[in-house]
């Protein structure tokens, strides 16, 4: 949440880690094997409709010896706000100048070209049926849809896919730096190993709610969450948290009433 939005709330408004995720593009062109290569700006320039076929140069020069086809690109976004979009401006605003003056960040933006999907499941089953798309969702709904996505170049200069590993890897740019309201952006972070369109999810609590009965549940679940339930993460397809941002948190968590 912004400021204005937790002033707008009334009251102290928490946000507490729970796990990492990673956004990643998926696309749908027949006849592709191997992984399409993307770096930050291509994507924001086929995002901002500058790169329109699949053959353009800026596609070919990253993937050098792939047989791409003369189609046209399809865009497909989410139609309705949502953290997975944050995420994804919130990168792209990082590393084309163009998108953050035109596009900005937010949880819903004016989109430039492209037609919308409601929710990740949306975008992923609009990419699914329609040729020559591409799109962007957790990494989660990629695999359980057995959708292809592709490899971001980092900000060492490496491509890599979205995994636990590189996941958890963009979690170490936190390590002693992590703000003590825990609003923190992970997205393009240092690191050879680092999967660059990487977040945290949050939950948000009240520090002082009206329900308090409802309010110590939710601390107990949090709680929970934050120890044990840490372990079904990877399954799941998220990355756990450090060590050190579950210290921080359990001790915010006295903070609510």
């Amino acid at each position: 949440m912004t400021n204005d939005q937790i002033q707008a709330a009334g009251a102290r408004v928490l946000h507490l880690p729970t796990v990492l995720g990673a956004v990643v593009p998926i696309y749908e062109v027949p006849g592709l094997s191997a992984p399409v290569r993307f770096s930050g700006p291509l994507l924001a320039d086929i995002f901002l409709g500058k790169v329109t076929k699949w053959n353009d140069p800026a596609i070919a020069a990253e993937n050098p010896g792939v047989s791409l086809p003369a189609s046209e690109i399809t865009v497909v976004h989410r139609s309705d706000g949502s953290g997975t979009s944050y995420i994804w401006a919130d990168y792209l605003a990082k590393v084309s100048p163009e998108w953050s003056k035109r596009v900005g960040v937010a949880t819903a933006v004016n989109w430039p070209v492209g037609v919308g999907g409601k929710g990740n499941e949306g975008v992923a089953g609009l990419v699914k049926q329609t040729p020559n798309s591409i799109g962007y969702v957790e990494l989660i709904y990629a695999l359980q849809n057995k959708i292809p996505y592709g490899a971001v170049k980092n900000a060492a200069g490496n491509y890599l896919q979205a995994s636990i590993a590189s996941v958890t890897a963009a979690a170490a740019a936190t390590e002693g730096k992590m703000p003590p309201d825990f609003r923190v952006s992970i997205t393009n972070a240092s690191g050879k190993d680092v999967y660059p369109i990487a977040s945290f999810t949050w939950l948000l609590l009240y520090e002082s709610a009206k329900d308090k009965a409802r309010s110590q549940a939710m601390v107990d679940f949090v709680r929970w969450a934050l120890s044990e339930g840490q372990r079904y993460a990877s399954e799941l397809g998220y990355a756990p948290l450090p060590a050190s941002v579950v210290k921080m948190e359990l001790a915010a968590l006295g903070r609510v009433k």
